[in-house]
């Protein structure tokens, strides 16, 4: 399953974007949550590609 390490990776990424621009707290969770449904989604359909490949 892709979905999962994704969504982490996808906050850890959207959260260090964030604080790379000076965000406050509240700035860095939001990257942090729009990030991690932007890498899950991706790793959903990467998880259904792979699984119908097979």
């Amino acid at each position: 399953m892709i979905l999962f390490p994704a969504l982490i990776l996808g906050a850890t990424l959207g959260y260090m974007q964030a604080a790379r621009r000076g965000g406050n707290r509240l700035d860095r969770l939001q990257y942090a949550a729009v990030y991690a449904l932007i890498f899950a989604l991706a790793g959903l359909f990467a998880t259904i590609l792979i699984d119908r490949a097979i």
